[in-house]
């Protein structure tokens, strides 16, 4: 493990931005971070951890320490007749991860393929899709606190999982390194496919008592179909999380705007598809300079090919001003904005 001077990072964020790492470096292994640690690297300057670079705008050069992390490996640890625990190193792919599970039959995260990134930072972000959350399937995760090097183990509760949402990104943002996370998967899954573009698929292929692989391959198609490819064209997936307003204004808004889409939460909240909003605004489609929203999924930004970090943010602001004046709602980025 060597410390690199002033690096390229367009390489390492799936935006294609081109932006510099006042210092870089690459781990492989738990002693290549305690290593870091030892040296006082990450304490007297800022640092980031990066692993697919799937979910980070760069909205300009970057001091301090980029600490990317290769960190890879997957294990059976346990496992009786219904149920199997995997334990994922950090820097593994997640679709890789996915793949993993899906060719062993082992069902629960079938619903969360495709999804770009790695291991580390699905618990940050609590990644889900069509149905399912990471925290459905989560049991523990091992990180190693960056000031003192010591493990600690953090259970489901302890993570405090919600909407995108974990400790690692609120209290404990930046204090620790996620080393690995355990996951509870099923021997005898049962497949979830409530949501209709799911069924629809399976349907024209005439499937109807679906596998785990029948629902990983139906995800991945509707995801291609909508969603560009970040080789082909730069961009974080989701760039606005689906926001939860109060039941009252949901009413005001549904006896305005009449075919809006809601769904009831638990918590007495209503969801509303950021995508739709967006949309409603005339974002969908409309590019501005080097950036724009994507053609297929209002709810990705891209990057056309020239786009700086702070090009995408200013037209991202933007897109969550009109969205605020129309609706008013103010849309929270599920990227993390770094400046």
């Amino acid at each position: 493990m060597s410390i690199q001077k002033n690096i390229s990072l367009k390489d390492f964020n799936t935006f294609g931005i081109e932006a510099a790492a006042q210092n870089f470096c690459i781990v492989k292994s738990k002693e290549d971070i305690l290593r870091i640690i030892e040296r006082q690297f990450i304490h007297y300057r800022k640092h980031l951890f990066i692993g697919g670079g799937s979910n980070i705008l760069l909205c300009g050069n970057v001091e301090g320490l980029i600490i990317k992390n290769e960190i890879e490996g997957v294990e059976i640890i346990e496992e009786s007749e219904e149920f199997v625990f995997v334990k994922a190193l950090s820097g593994t792919n997640w679709h890789q991860f996915v793949l993993f599970c899906v060719e062993n039959n082992f069902g629960g995260v079938e619903n969360l393929s495709l999804i770009p990134g790695t291991i580390g930072a699905a618990p940050m972000q609590n990644i889900g899709a069509y149905g399912v959350e990471l925290k459905d399937v989560f049991v523990e995760l091992e990180a190693i606190d960056i000031k003192t090097a010591e493990t600690k183990i953090f259970t489901k509760d302890d993570c405090k999982f919600a909407y995108r949402e974990s400790v690692f990104k609120k209290e404990a943002k930046g204090k620790y390194f996620i080393y690995s996370v355990t996951f509870k998967l099923s021997k005898k899954p049962v497949a979830n496919i409530s949501y209709g573009d799911i069924q629809k698929i399976l349907e024209s292929k005439n499937i109807t008592e679906p596998s785990v692989k029948n629902v990983s391959d139906a995800i991945i198609e509707i995801r291609e179909s909508k969603l560009p490819d970040p080789k082909q064209l730069g961009n974080a997936g989701s760039f606005f999380k689906n926001p939860e307003i109060d039941a009252e204004l949901a009413v005001k808004l549904k006896a305005d705007f009449i075919e809006m889409p809601s769904y009831a939460l638990p918590n007495g909240k209503v969801k509303i598809p950021a995508a739709w909003l967006i949309e409603q605004c005339g974002w969908k489609g409309k590019q501005s300079g080097n950036t724009g929203n994507h053609t297929k999924q209002a709810l990705v930004i891209v990057n056309y090919g020239n786009a700086t970090g702070d090009e995408i943010w200013q037209h991202a602001l933007a897109v969550q001003q009109s969205v605020k004046d129309k609706f008013a709602i103010t849309l929270e980025p599920e990227v993390n904005i770094i400046n």
